[in-house]
């Protein structure tokens, strides 16, 4: 607060308020935001996978990953899509997908039409093998 003390003999007070305080926290807030929205979002995705009697383990280091939760969320590489969405964000992961493997994990509770149409998206952009993770059935 300064008092200004001009040459007319009145007083008047010029309030100033100091943003800096405020933008400082307000700027480590959307670090820390930043920080653990994938964190959170990798953990509240949870997907039952079927059991089959029979399969090999796949090569999940050049498999593109797409999980489909019972709720209908679904993970491209980790990154929650819309399902509005799903058919760009696959074409920006798998460009020149000749060779890629795409494999979809879903919940054994999972309409099959939503596996059906990550499966006809991922074919319609070419990929070089389609896969269905399983939980292998230990008997």
């Amino acid at each position: 607060m300064r008092v200004d003390m001009t040459g007319s003999g009145r007083r008047r007070v010029f309030a100033e308020m100091n943003l800096v305080p405020l933008i400082d926290v307000s700027l480590i807030l959307v670090i820390i935001f930043m920080v653990l929205t994938p964190i959170l979002v990798n953990h509240q995705l949870t997907v039952k996978l079927p059991k089959a009697a029979s399969g090999a383990p796949a090569a999940t280091d050049s498999a593109v990953t797409i999980q489909i939760a019972r709720s209908g969320a679904v993970t491209i590489e980790g990154v929650v899509v819309r399902w509005d969405k799903i058919e760009r964000e696959m074409a920006l992961r798998l460009s020149k997908a000749a060779g890629k493997t795409v494999l979809v994990q879903a919940d054994r509770l999972t309409p099959v039409e939503k596996v059906v149409a990550v499966l006809d998206y991922a074919k319609k952009l070419g990929v070089g093998k389609l896969g269905i993770g399983v939980v292998q059935d230990e008997r």
